[in-house]
């Protein structure tokens, strides 16, 4: 038989196109007799089967490698109609390779007519498992992000380039009392600006849309459907495309309703706080000015009976007065203290050095000490420096060494121990002492009050340890103690700590 020329030349260069773009586009053909039911597999084909290039295939192991359930019953049903009613398909299933390898895959069928009556079907078999699941994920992801989008408890929305309404969530129809399709049909988002606040952000929204910014967040206040005041936080983003593009605006609005209301009542509490405190201010001046006048006055008064009328005192009165003006004197003095103490509010700490301070103060009482026979031990390193006020810090720790040796024990010799540890910031000071001792399980709760006294202890007045720790906390420390009667107090005073580095 004689071939036209070059007509097995391009046989042969179509042939080997074929396969050029089988295997470029992974995709196989396939060819079923329906004469001779037989089945024939491109290289291909066998390939994403993942078969071996010397494999046969037969029609019912093929329709095997769909995976079992709905992928085998649709391609059973629709090659079964293809024979029967010739009718093409074009199908995206998964089959199992045989490698145990599920793969997605196109397949597409087309029967093939001589005179009337079907001699075959085609069919082209491609491999699109990468891009299926890659959909697929993009799919699931995007479906999270409106799921997200709906239930977030945070109001969301979509503008378009023009401020119109695209999309809203749940949260954001419920803040603002409109349905989704009232929101939508709204011609801006500026429609729910409160008036005086429209023009609030809107020179960021243009520099956004400009490029000059990607986002910005604006406090601003909305009005809602029913005419509510929303004090809220806005943020707007801008949402480019691959090529840098806008195509559309997110926003957020966060509800500070609550959290203003809650503000305004705080600040209204600290304006009534403040007021208070200039009341007690007003006190401590009238204590310091006009009691301590009254009571000094008194006081004078008695000395000039005592030295003009010498005979008046030994009338049984005359010394239950005199007592009664040196414990009111006493008495206001105590208070005016307290109040200054509690009503300033420009304390200003500065370093100081512990030790020195323990020194200055024992040097003060060396008589007491000497009178007592206490034994003072001292473990300061003295490099130690606190952040306090000088007059306070003196008056603690006077007040502490100088308790001890009041309430110390008459048959024993008294001992202090004193010690200081570093504690996240803090110099915790141990003052122990081997004295009477305080019930704690019943003072405990009262230990630090005003006029509250645990022994009976002629110059006991319940007002030192109150000052005290009214002085610890105004320049930032804390008191804590452990006590057991008849073995001992120690007290742990914090006071912050001062690194110089």
């Amino acid at each position: 038989m004689a071939y036209p020329p070059n007509s097995l030349s391009n046989t042969s260069t179509d042939s080997v196109y074929l396969d050029f773009i089988q295997k470029a586009a992974s995709i196989g053909t396939w060819e079923y007799d329906t004469k001779l039911l037989t089945l024939h597999w491109a290289l291909e084909t066998k390939k994403i089967h993942e078969l071996p290039h010397d494999y046969v295939p037969n029609l019912e192991e093929a329709l095997n490698f769909y995976k079992a359930g709905k992928n085998r019953d649709t391609i059973t049903k629709l090659f079964s109609e293809c024979i029967e009613n010739l009718k093409s398909f074009d199908v995206e299933l998964q089959i199992t390779t045989a490698k145990g390898n599920d793969k997605w895959i196109r397949a597409i069928a087309k029967p093939f007519i001589e005179n009337g009556e079907l001699v075959k079907v085609l069919g082209l078999f491609q491999d699109i498992d990468q891009k299926t699941k890659i959909s697929k994920e993009l799919a699931a992801k995007e479906a999270l992000l409106s799921k997200i989008f709906d239930h977030a408890s945070i109001g969301k929305g979509t503008l378009d380039l023009e401020g119109k309404w695209l999309k809203v969530n749940n949260s954001l129809c419920e803040m603002l009392n409109y349905t989704e399709e009232e929101l939508l049909k709204l011609q801006s988002f500026k429609a729910i600006s409160h008036p005086e606040d429209k023009h609030i952000g809107l020179d960021l929204h243009y520099k956004m849309l400009d490029g000059d910014i990607n986002n910005f967040q604006v406090e601003k206040r909305y009005i809602s459907k029913n005419g509510k005041v929303i004090f809220a936080l806005l943020s707007s983003a801008l949402v480019k495309d691959s090529r840098g593009i806008p195509q559309f605006i997110i926003i957020q609005i966060n509800d500070l309703t609550q959290i203003k209301k809650a503000n305004q009542k705080i600040q209204h509490l600290l304006n009534i706080k403040e007021h208070q405190n200039k009341r007690l201010l007003n006190f401590a001046h009238i204590v310091s000015h006009n009691l301590r006048s009254h009571s000094g006055n008194l006081k004078m008064l008695l000395d000039i009976i005592k030295t003009d009328m010498p005979e008046s005192m030994d009338n049984d009165v005359f010394p239950m007065l005199d007592l009664a003006v040196d414990q009111l004197k006493e008495t206001v003095e105590s208070l005016n203290e307290v109040a200054t103490i509690n009503i300033k509010n420009d304390v200003i700490v500065e370093p100081i050095n512990l030790l020195k301070s323990f020194e200055n103060v024992l040097n003060c009482i060396t008589g007491q000490i000497a009178e007592s026979r206490a034994k003072i031990n001292i473990d300061i390193e003295p490099d130690i420096h606190v952040y306090a006020i000088t007059a306070y810090l003196d008056s603690i720790l006077l007040n502490f060494i100088t308790n001890s040796i009041k309430y110390k024990k008459s048959n024993i010799n008294l001992e202090i121990d004193i010690q200081t540890t570093i504690q996240q910031g803090y110099v915790i000071i141990k003052i122990k002492d081997n004295g009477l001792g305080i019930d704690l399980k019943k003072h405990k709760e009262k230990l630090f009050g005003m006029y509250k006294t645990f022994h009976n202890h002629k110059d006991a007045r319940g007002i030192g340890l109150f000052i005290t720790k009214n002085q610890v906390e105004a320049i930032g420390g804390k008191i804590e103690v452990d006590s057991t009667v008849n073995i001992g107090t120690t007290f742990y005073i914090h006071l912050k700590h001062y690194e110089n580095n």
